[in-house]
């Protein structure tokens, strides 16, 4: 009994030290974390106060990435919204904390900074921009663009109590909706992306790979954005099939299974990401040579077949895949480009852009105002 006894009471000491140790530990990260927040605040207000112009402001809010070519193609396109958005200074953001993260540590290119929305959204406001656009760069309003109302909707609220609230009540909010955002939008892509793809589908089956939300991520039921893209192409083409990473029913096996149903058991495959940009996933996911191919994958769900990309997914299921180097960077008949690497799309959003919706979202810290 005494021996057990010293056995619960030892343990007891070395949970209490355990104890002080993780508090001291979580404040230690508390501080960090704090530390990091202001001065990322502090680089992105010296940015907009040295590159304010214009009483007006754009900020376009992508995703992220990781890649020279997906940086490529935000440059681009934040250059063309500077010179057609005259009276507007244009700022470009990411969501993603994983790929600012991963920017800063030149993961695959040289480093560079991004910050989330929430740190442009409070320069603006210090710097008191009268009109505001928020241009959402997703394909669809899904999980990514809930994120982006959010960070409006906080920079409405003066979550950081820090604005002046008779700014606060007069600034102009809007918000310039993703690709996709209603059916209308589906089959507006669907006519731009036919002027860019159709010389593919007079010989084989041209395969757009979006992304897609799990269901219990699948934000204002955004999925269904992919599977009118694919009625709308289909109008214009049968041979247009569009599938994504993580769609439920909608991985690369269902589109191949659509393709066999609609008699397209052989012959070339194409496939284009049907993302922003190309990275991760359209190198890899799409495009790469990941193959751990079982033979009991050619009748088995996505989660099987995962670690197959969908370049050799197909091969695999009988098709031909390297039809004219299309995997290749060697120009116009490169696949593996994003959606904003192609002028007729990038206008697609800058008319979002334009027609985007003012939203309301300040709520005064004196109510009898």
């Amino acid at each position: 009994m005494k021996k057990i006894k010293f056995l619960l009471l030892a343990m007891m000491a070395m949970m209490t030290a355990t104890t002080f140790v993780a508090c001291s530990d979580d404040d230690d990260d508390n501080n960090s974390v704090s530390e990091n927040m202001a001065r990322y605040q502090s680089e992105v207000d010296q940015v907009v106060k040295s590159q304010k112009k214009n009483s007006k402001a754009i900020l376009l809010v992508a995703f992220g990435s990781t890649w020279q070519q997906a940086y490529d193609a935000f440059d681009l396109t934040r250059s063309e919204y500077e010179k057609e958005f005259a009276g507007y200074d244009v700022y470009l953001s990411f969501s993603s904390a994983i790929c600012i993260n991963r920017a800063r540590a030149a993961e695959n290119t040289t480093a560079r900074s991004f910050y989330e929305p929430k740190y442009w959204l409070e320069a603006f406001g210090r710097v008191q921009y009268s009109e505001i656009i928020v241009q959402s760069m997703q394909v669809i309003p899904g999980e990514e663009f809930s994120r982006v109302v959010n960070a409006m909707k906080d920079f409405g609220n003066n979550s950081n109590g820090d604005l002046d609230d008779k700014y606060m009540s007069k600034v102009v909010l809007k918000l310039g909706m993703p690709l996709m955002y209603t059916v209308a939008d589906a089959a507006t892509l669907a006519g731009a992306l036919h002027q860019n793809f159709s010389k593919y589908t007079q010989n084989g089956a041209m395969c757009f790979m979006g992304h897609g939300n799990p269901d219990e991520y699948d934000t204002y039921k955004a999925n269904v954005r992919y599977t009118q893209l694919e009625n709308a192409l289909q109008k214009l083409n049968k041979n247009y099939f569009v599938g994504t990473v993580d769609m439920a029913d909608n991985y690369k096996v269902q589109v191949c299974n659509r393709m066999k149903a609609a008699g397209l058991t052989s012959g070339n495959v194409y496939c284009a990401p049907l993302m922003s940009i190309a990275g991760d996933h359209a190198h890899n996911d799409m495009a790469g040579d990941d193959d751990e191919w079982e033979a009991s994958m050619a009748t088995q769900t996505e989660d099987e077949a995962e670690d197959v990309s969908w370049k050799k997914y197909f091969e695999h299921m009988g098709y031909i895949t390297e039809a004219n180097g299309t995997y290749v960077d060697n120009g116009d008949n490169a696949l593996v480009k994003g959606l904003l690497e192609y002028s007729n799309i990038r206008a697609l959003y800058k008319n979002h852009t334009r027609q985007a919706e003012v939203v309301d979202f300040y709520h005064s810290m004196y109510p009898e105002e």
